[in-house]
């Protein structure tokens, strides 16, 4: 691809290419930005935060407020020009979205920026992150969007940035939309543009990646992999809606859905991966073989086993590593953690020859260690789990799939596999809202709640360990202690958190 030099003309704080200041915004988009008296592409300023926009999970915010249709519009088309300026042939975007009421919005404003950046956009509609990711690294395409905000509340959204390999997008190229954005590109080089790009309608790619992930399971000549098994899905009102069922059904679980609509003013409450209350019951109710609970954008998972109790990300990747390690596809036995694991988990895995390996939370550090140190399976306790043997990003749909085939070769109960793995360490969380952005991140400047960490570790010694850490996704503080004792963890984690709000907040 020749590259030559783009003119670049200032409006108002935001630097974009002279000859792209008309022409490239449709009407009806551009009536949503203020206008200067220019027929402007990027009419107005953007209001950003003096923080750094892109997070452990791309830029999550509420929706009207941070996460707009004028900053979705730019960061479409920065993105779009960053992606060509790096691309070793012009090819598409995939575009994907949760069912909050703000992602239809966003993913508009955000394929109007693509388009005007030259680019084609494949907008894959309602689908699970991670089909995103499959679509991107399985076809031409330079890049990948999903519109979501994963976990969050109805109110929040976000926009996740995918390479061309499905994985997220660097960090390096994340820091020069961010510096695009805020208007420090004149001296940025980029592909002229040679024309406007078109939006294109592809569902049938999202089925694709349904089809794609059903064959990673083992079948018989006489059987389908999950023949036999019921199984409740929880669906959280969001972005596995469609596609789980069939997938389940496919492999032949008798599947029982609860939250199984497209719903943007209840994703994610009271159901779903982070409550799964309504989940056990079922399972007990229906005399399931497990549960599984999705998040709103589907690229994590939590299990509820047969007697109702819930089955976190450690004990998913402990099971799964098992696995793997008895048929010699885990390389070195290394499982890539974070450091909110279970140290009961950590020291079963190592008595069995294996090596846990921990990484900051947030699935592009859990990615990164995966790739340093060669492993094949990593992921968090929360139920993000990444398996490169068949996936490139974390997918809870995979991750449920491959869970319940586990349950079936066994012979024996999700329960039973939970029993025979390990005990954990009693572990608490307690999130602090903080919503002082500037002191939240910069928590450990705090003195008062930096005297209380150090006194809770002293007094534990090696009998505990303490994270605090600010959320990357969330306006909170997370205050974990773990110990061999209930009494000192309960102690220490209230202690914690209280000295957290009473500093802070």
């Amino acid at each position: 691809m020749v590259s030559s030099p783009v003119r670049l003309q200032k409006v108002g704080n935001i630097a974009i290419p002279a000859e792209s200041l008309t022409h490239q915004l449709p009407k009806d988009i551009s009536k949503v930005l203020p206008d200067t008296g220019s027929a402007g592409f990027a009419a107005g300023t953007l209001s950003l935060p003096e923080s750094r926009l892109f997070g452990t999970d791309g830029i999550r915010g509420r929706a009207g407020e941070l996460l707009s249709a004028p900053l979705a519009l730019q960061v479409g088309f920065w993105a779009g020009r960053i992606l060509l300026a790096n691309a070793a042939e012009i090819g598409p975007v995939v575009i994907g979205q949760d069912s909050r009421n703000s992602s239809s919005m966003l993913a508009m404003a955000l394929s109007a920026g693509l388009t005007a950046a030259g680019l084609e956009v494949w907008d894959l509609g309602l689908c699970p992150t991670p089909a995103v990711a499959h679509v991107t690294n399985d076809s031409a395409a330079i890049g990948g969007v999903m519109i979501s905000a994963s976990h969050n509340p109805p109110p929040d959204n976000g926009i996740k940035l995918f390479g061309a390999n499905g994985s997220k997008l660097a960090i390096s190229l994340q820091n020069q939309i961010e510096a695009a954005l805020r208007g420090a590109v004149q001296d940025f080089i980029q592909p002229a543009i040679s024309g406007w790009g078109t939006h294109y309608h592809r569902p049938e790619l999202a089925k694709d990646y349904c089809t794609a992930i059903q064959k990673t399971l083992h079948s018989s000549a006489n059987e389908l992999p999950l023949s036999g098994m019921r199984v409740v899905l929880d669906l959280a009102w969001g972005a596995a809606v469609e596609l789980a069922p069939i997938a389940f059904q496919a492999l032949g679980a008798d599947v029982i859905c609860l939250h199984d609509q497209p719903n943007g003013d209840r994703i994610n409450v009271h159901c779903g991966s982070t409550h799964l209350g309504t989940l056990q019951a079922a399972v007990k109710a229906h005399q399931a073989d497990l549960g599984v609970g999705f998040d709103g954008d589907a690229d994590r998972v939590l299990a509820v086993d047969n007697l109702g109790r819930p089955v976190d990300g450690d004990y998913i990747l402990y099971l799964w590593g098992t696995a793997l390690r008895q048929t010699n596809q885990l390389p070195g036995n290394t499982i890539v953690a974070t450091v909110m694991s279970n140290l009961g988990f950590e020291r079963a895995w190592e008595k069995q020859g294996g090596t846990l390996v921990r990484a900051a939370v947030g699935d592009q550090y859990v990615h990164a260690e995966m790739l340093s140190h060669g492993a094949m399976l990593g992921g968090e306790q929360s139920g993000h789990v990444l398996c490169r043997h068949y996936g490139v990003s974390g997918d809870g749909l995979l991750t449920a799939l491959h869970l319940a085939q586990l349950v079936k070769r066994s012979g024996g109960s999700l329960a039973d596999l939970v029993d025979q793995s390990f005990q954990t360490f009693p572990q608490q969380l307690k999130n602090v809202r903080v919503e002082d952005r500037a002191r939240r991140v910069n928590w450990q400047d705090c003195e008062p709640l930096m005297q209380a960490i150090a006194a809770a570790e002293t007094a534990m010694g090696d009998q505990g360990r303490v994270l605090v850490r600010a959320s990357g996704t969330e306006p909170l503080i997370r205050v974990m202690v773990e110990a061999a004792s209930e009494e000192l963890v309960l102690h220490w984690t209230n202690t914690l958190a209280l000295a957290a709000q009473r500093h802070l907040t």
